[in-house]
Order: structure tokens, then sequence, then C-alpha cells
């Protein structure tokens, strides 16, 4: 069972707690012994105030009972958390509607403290409830544990469990931890093996900007340092036969580069010195020597022909041209381009041919929120894996043969899958990924779903933990890595040949996992009745009551926040701070209609559902109402601004970080290779004529009058998505009317600081803004 899922929130739900309160207890205690629990229940809306104390509960009703008290998931259907929570398991009950036993109430406290040991039957797991104190006997000194449960009963055990899980709590939190320590380069991340599996890959700190580095796998010699960028990071690098490929932007224009790198360090070389245009990898072309793929914007800057490119002399050669509506190129397994996906951001089609010199026709047809994603072809390029929602709400993992006839491989009923992995030399589909609470594997490989579970148990690793990042063909070399919500990240290297896993970096190790913060999925109901899902960090060793929050909408807002390691809810989360992540309508990993329900919805509904997130913690008990900021970057840089825009009394400081002020001003400026995708904007945005009068009204630049909320600002000078004037407008507003705001430019930067030394100094200025307005 999952571990410790005892949710702090319960002490906000339970509060007082008697010293000595029992499932039951003599006659003399009768009159008070399960009073603070019912009232704790009551208060909160969890029971109603008239139920009768002396009933029975049904299994149904005190698994209810338990998710509201021991969960923050309180948007789902309850014994769907409970089971996600790992409060029950299949099989635990033979009806959900049966009295539920004393035993059964035992079985799932003693879960949910994280307290389970080798229980098998019910007097076991009662026995154990005893020696936790959660249940004590009746006066005939036996714990009747097949005995069915009062309400009082359930109430006053649901207490006990609080108390319990708060003993170890002295509300001091843990050591204060620099600003620099979380957010300096990491270490060593990113590693790949060479192809010949004899060389590893990594980017790792130099002249404090990440570069590639390369070494001997044998260890027998020191790594080399392969590239030599002062000015940015590396963005992203792979291995092409014994050259090192990587692409880096410059002062984050995002007009990303191509540039080559020699293994042994004595070569480098800029491949596309191209001003002002942006490149993509198409394909790596494996088994070519000397050429790759690549997508470029040099004739158009609305639009990506492809080339072929020779990564030793930098040559070119058209390979397919770009009538203005591609949007992707898929090559097949001999390196031809033979699919297309274009669209004029609403209709789309997939295009497909069966040679070069053939004409594209189309394959499939997509409409209004319908998206097929080609992952690639099957060996044998007859069969075209992809993952779709066209005819269904959830995408799934679907293949076509050539005539585009679809076969359903698998889907999820509540989310969307997240693509999968595929071996060339196997031909044959692994695994897919899905995001419930974390993210969970479906397998497809016998050998490589044992592989995978056989890492996690020398890990000590679940699922949502690990991820194999690289292996040679026939799997016998694999880069492994483990990341959690208090570790930021491992590498291994795992040779199956022997069975043994050497660690090769611990990112931030500097950082102690034990001081690091839990995150907590969450859900709740939002005012139209819709569930959002989204995550809690809470402070680490704080009673979760009356904590100032921090609310953090997320970019996009065709994204999503995910479980995981988050280094800027550690930082606030180590100054005390509470963070939610909304995971508001219009984020993805729901489903097609769960997207659609944010059109047109800036600073409206999609507004509501943070507000909502936000009163949702109130109503917990876990934030203190006077004491809640708001922090986004992007589209959460938006939704920052329109919360203290429309809802200023709710926020005591507000910080804004690349984000929108004026919806008129952001269509009119979108980089000229999202063109195509107009509509799409004006689809789910707005309309800048049709849509007038209701863009004014939810762009914070024109309603500046009724802000008052402290308020920090930060862009970047060369932000190719969101103009500098977006931020330039909303601070200028402000201080003609005297409101507190502070602003921060920095000119090397585009959308979001990427330099070490740019991001200590946000984060520095934002935790020390952050105190000022909310630690009173």
């Amino acid at each position: 069972m999952k571990k410790k899922w005892i949710a702090a929130s319960l002490a906000a739900v339970l509060a007082a707690s008697l010293p000595t309160s029992v499932m039951a207890q003599k006659p003399a205690e009768a009159a008070t012994w399960y009073q603070n629990g019912i009232q704790a229940l009551t208060s909160k809306g969890i029971l109603d105030e008239h139920a009768k104390l002396t009933s029975t509960v049904s299994v149904d009703e005190f698994v209810r009972l338990a998710v509201l008290s021991l969960t923050y998931q309180h948007g789902i259907e309850p014994m769907k958390a409970a089971k996600n929570a790992g409060l029950v398991a299949d099989g635990d009950f033979t009806s959900l509607d049966a009295p539920i036993k004393r035993g059964e109430i035992a079985r799932i406290l003693v879960r949910a403290l994280g307290k389970e040991q080798d229980e098998k039957s019910l007097t076991d797991y009662a026995e154990r409830a005893k020696t936790l104190g959660l249940l004590k006997g009746f006066p005939d000194g036996k714990l009747h544990e097949n005995n069915a449960a009062t309400l009082r009963e359930a109430a006053s055990a649901l207490e006990n469990v609080v108390k319990l899980s708060r003993s170890g709590i002295d509300n001091k939190g843990v050591p204060q931890i620099s600003v620099e320590d979380f957010m300096r380069n990491p270490g060593s991340f990113s590693y790949q093996l060479s192809p010949d599996g004899n060389y590893i890959s990594y980017a790792a700190p130099w002249e404090n900007r990440s570069n590639v580095f390369v070494q001997k796998m044998d260890g027998s010699s020191e790594p080399v340092r392969v590239t030599s960028s002062k000015d940015r990071d590396i963005s992203g690098f792979f291995w092409k036969g014994d050259h090192i490929l990587y692409l880096k932007d410059k002062g984050g224009d995002e007009n990303f580069h191509l540039y080559s790198a020699a293994f042994n360090g004595n070569e480098e070389k800029e491949l596309t010195p191209f001003d002002k245009v942006r490149v993509g990898v198409v394909s790596a072309l494996s088994g070519v020597k000397d050429e790759i793929l690549v997508s470029m914007n040099k004739e158009d800057a609305k639009a990506f022909d492809v080339y072929k490119l020779n990564i030793k002399t930098g040559e070119t050669k058209l390979v397919a041209k770009n009538p203005g509506d591609i949007q992707e190129w898929i090559a097949d397994h001999d390196g031809k381009i033979r699919l297309a996906v274009a669209s004029d951001g609403i209709e789309g089609v997939v295009l497909y041919r069966a040679t070069e010199q053939d004409e594209f026709k189309p394959f499939i047809t997509t409409s209004g929120g319908d998206n097929v994603s080609p992952l690639g072809f099957s060996k044998d390029n007859k069969t075209i894996y992809a993952v779709s929602n066209k005819g269904r709400d959830k995408s799934a993992l679907v293949k076509y043969d050539l005539q585009g006839n679809e076969q359903l491989i698998y889907s999820h009923p509540d989310v969307d899958l997240a693509g999968a992995v595929y071996d060339h030399k196997q031909d044959k589909l692994l695994m897919t990924a899905y995001i419930t609470d974390k993210v969970h594997v479906k397998y497809f490989d016998e050998s490589f779903e044992a592989l995978h579970k056989k890492l996690q148990h020398k890990l000590q690793a679940t699922e949502s933990e690990i991820g194999i990042n690289d292996y040679n063909e026939d799997k016998t070399k694999l880069i492994v890595s483990l990341s959690t919500d208090k570790v930021q990240g491992k590498y291994y290297y795992y040779d199956s040949t022997t069975d043994q896993l050497t660690l090769l970096a611990n990112l931030s190790d500097w950082l102690n996992p034990e001081q690091m913060a839990d995150m907590h999925p969450i859900s709740y109901k939002s005012r139209d009745g819709m569930t959002i899902h989204g995550y809690l960090t809470l402070p680490k060793n704080k009673t979760p009551e009356n904590l100032p929050l921090i609310v953090n909408p997320h970019g996009g807002p065709w994204t999503r926040d995910m479980w995981g390691f988050n280094t800027e809810a550690q930082l606030l989360a180590n100054r005390g701070y509470a963070v939610l992540q909304v995971n508001f309508r219009s984020s993805t990993g729901y489903g097609k209609a769960f997207i659609d329900a944010g059109n047109k919805q800036w600073g409206r509904n999609i507004q509501n559902d943070i507000t909502d997130g936000v009163q949702w913690a109130i109503k917990q008990g876990i934030a203190d109402p006077k004491r809640v900021g708001i922090y986004g970057a992007s589209f959460g840089g938006y939704a920052t601004l329109a919360g203290i825009t429309f809802t200023p009394d709710m926020y005591a400081a507000a910080v804004d970080y690349v984000g929108v002020s004026n919806i008129f001003t952001l269509l009119d400026t979108l980089p000229p290779y999202w063109e195509a995708n107009r509509n799409m904007f004006y689809e789910r945005i707005g309309h800048p004529e049709k849509d007038k009068d209701m863009l004014k009204s939810v762009s914070p630049v024109f309603h500046a009058d009724k802000i008052t909320t402290p308020l920090l600002v930060a862009q970047g000078a060369n932000d190719p998505r969101v103009n500098k004037a977006e931020s330039d407008q909303i601070v200028e507003a402000l201080k003609k009317r005297g409101v507190d705001v502070e602003y921060m430019v920095k000119d090397n930067e585009g959308h979001g600081f990427n330099n070490e030394e740019n991001r200590i100094e946000f984060y520095n200025a934002m935790v020390k803004f952050l105190d000022t307005h909310l630690k009173h």
C-alpha cells in the first residue's frame, strides 16, 4: 500500500482532540468521549448536524468520511479517492452498503498512517490499531473487531488519527535553506549513451552555464567538456555518430540554432548561422552517416520547411516545402518525410504520401478540439502509431494502416495518454504512460515490464518515480533516473549482464530530502460543479492550520502541473508557505471537454477555478485568509494580475512573472511561427474584434484602478511570447496611481530567466517581497 497518505487537512477538519478519546469507553465517559470528533465533522459540513450518533455506519459512508478527513481529494468519487490514497484495496469489502466493522475501520486508519506491517486479518489490524492508540477495548477487555461501528465511534477514531499524525510536529519548521541552494545549477543531468554504448554524455555547469561533457563508460579517463557556451545554457543535445549536436538560442529569443561538437572536444561548429531563424530537429536519421533532418523558417518566418543537413559541412538541401499551414513533419524509418500535420488552428488534417516524389494527400481530418499526434511509423513503415482524441474525449493510443483505418490500442477512462515507448529492434510498443494523481504506466511487453519492475525494486521506488531514459539495442546498458516530490533527481547506469546499478549523479545533492516538503494530490469541486485537480505542498514540520498560502497557477494555459520535485514550491514551503497548484479548466491531460470548457474563459471561469481553490484551502483551515498571495508565470502571470484585479480582497501580495496584462497586445504580437495557430488563439482566448468587449473586460491593464495589492513584476526584455510591453503597461498604469509595484527587467533573458545569476536574483527578490507582505 502507499505510505502515509494521512492528509494534514484532517488537522483542520478535526481540530480539537480529547487526550483520551477512543472508539469505546466506560459508561462514565460516555457523554464526552466522541463529542469533539462529531463537532469537527459537522462544522466542516462533512456530517449532518442531525445525524443519529448511535446508528451504524455503512462502508460507503465511512469511506466518504475518511476521504474527506484524511485526504485532499475532495472532488472525486470517494471509493476511487480512497484507492488512490491507499486507504482501501480491491477485495476489502463484500458490500458497500453493509455496516462497517470496527476492524475494517482499524485497517483503513492503519493504512492512512502508513503503519501497515504484516497484518492479514481484521484481528491483526485491530491489534495494530490498539498498539498505535487508535482503538481500545470494551469493558470486557476485547476489541470486538467484527462488531458494526457507530457514527460516534467512527468520528472518534478519525480524531485519534489526527492526534497521532500530529505527534511528531513541533511547529518549528525546518532549517532555512538559501535561495542560492535552491536555484543554482543542480549539477550533472540529461545522461545519454553514445550509439556504440562506449561513451556517456551529460550536461553539467561550466562558467555558470550548462555545457555538454563526454566520458568513457569504463571510467578509464576524465570527462571531456565538448561545448563552451558562456552566454546561455545548452537547450538540448543528442548523439550523431561521433559528434554531439546541440541547440542554443541568444538571450532568450527562442531562435534556436544547431551546433556540432566532436566528442573529443577538439571541434565546435555552428551549423545553422542564419539570423532570426529557428531550428528544430525532425529526425536524427539513425543509420545514415553525417546527415540529419531539420526544420527551419529560413525562407518564411511563419513556416518551417524541412532540410537535410550535413553535420560535417553544414550543407543543407531542401526536402519538403511548407505551403504555410504545416505544423509538424514526420519521417519514416528510412528517413523519408511521409507524414505532415496541417492546421489553420481549428480545422486540421494529417497528410500522407507513399514516397517523397508523391503529393501529400489527406489521411485523417480533424475539427475543433480534435488532436491526432503521430508518434511515428512501425519498422516496415506500414503502420502509424498516434495519440488521438478524434471521436472520443480522452486521448488514446491508436494505430493506423496506410488507408487511415484506426485501431485502438489502449485508453484510460479518466485522463489522456501521454505518449508511448517504441522499440525499433523489436518493432513493438513497450509501454504508455498517463497521469492521474501521478505518472502511471501501462505495459505492452512482458520483458520490459519485468525490467522496469526489477529496477523499481532495486531503487525502492514506484513506477511514478523512476524512468528509463536511454538504452542500447539489446537493453544490456541503460540510463535510469529517479525523482520524487522530495528528490530532484538521480541518474544511474545499469548493466543488466552484471545486474550492477551505479550512481552517476545526484541533482542538488546539497538539498536534504528529509527537509523537503510533501506534495499532496488534491481535488475539489468548482462553483459550477467541475472537478478540479491539483497539488498542495505543505511546509515540513508545520501544523497545517492557518498558514500563509501561495496559489501558483501554471502557464500555458494549455499545459498542466504534475506531481514531482518542484523547486519553486520547495523554496516557498521551506519559508513556511503552503503552495497550491491548480489544474484549472483548459489544462491538458483531462480530456477534450475539460480543455474546451476554458475557451474564452480567461479571467472568468478559469479564474473562478483558481479562486475556488483558494477558498477550498481556507475552508479546510489550511490557509489564513488574510495571508494569501498569488504567483505565476506566463499565463500564470496573467492569472496573477486577473486575481488582484477581479478579486482584489483575496490577495495580500502578488508576483507576476512574464505575464500578460493586455490580451489585445498579446494577440497582436504573436511570434510569426505561431501565425498558423492564430485561429486557435481566437477560438480559445477570443477574437480582438468579435469579442472586443469581452477581452477588454478581462484584460487587467484596463482595470488597473481596481488593483490595490502590492505587486512584483519580472520580465525578460527579449521575450518573444509575452513581449516586454505587457509588463511595461501594467507597471506604468499602477505607478501612476501610486500602487506599490516593484519591477525587475533582464536585458539578456526571454520568456523566463534562464541564467543562474538572474534566477537567484529574482527568487531572492520574490521571497523578500512575499515575506514583507505575508509574514505578519
